[in-house]
């Protein structure tokens, strides 16, 4: 996502700049989630979502709870050949301000691709997504996660 800002004198708006740090910050996620994926490290690329029970997974089916999600994956990608490389692409970042007018929530669509020789419970390779993004103590946390 680009932002482009038009102020006096070259200037931009505090909102606009925080704006731009923040879909940084979830850009930044996306990216370590992808290097933890890479590593084969199923633990570290779940760290990109909030550890809570209404967190949810929506694909074939509906999984609610970090820990089923996380217990999803180690199943349906058992070993690093079946997660293979994981890149995203076309990724659209749009925060969503709270009533303060600071961003609180955000969604994020765009395409994933694994490139893999071997392929466990999961066939599927290439897909979209869209996530909803919630800023948290620890930082932005994916609360629902719909790929298909």
């Amino acid at each position: 996502m680009f932002l482009a800002v038009a102020g006096l004198g070259g200037t931009v708006p505090s909102h606009a700049a925080s704006a731009g740090g923040e879909a940084a910050a979830i850009r930044q996620v996306m990216a370590q989630q992808a290097a933890a994926w890479n590593r084969g490290d199923v633990e570290g690329y779940m760290r990109g979502y909030k550890d809570a029970p209404d967190t949810t997974f929506i694909g074939s089916s509906v999984r609610k709870g970090y820990r089923g999600i996380l217990d999803s994956y180690r199943q349906h990608y058992a070993t690093a050949q079946q997660m293979g490389r994981l890149t995203f692409s076309e990724l659209d970042v749009r925060l969503l301000p709270s009533a303060g007018g600071e961003p609180r929530y955000a969604v994020v669509t765009g395409r994933f691709h694994l490139d893999r020789a071997t392929h466990g419970e999961v066939a599927q390779d290439d897909g979209v997504f869209s996530l909803l993004w919630e800023k948290t103590a620890d930082g932005w946390k994916i609360i629902l996660d719909h790929t298909s």
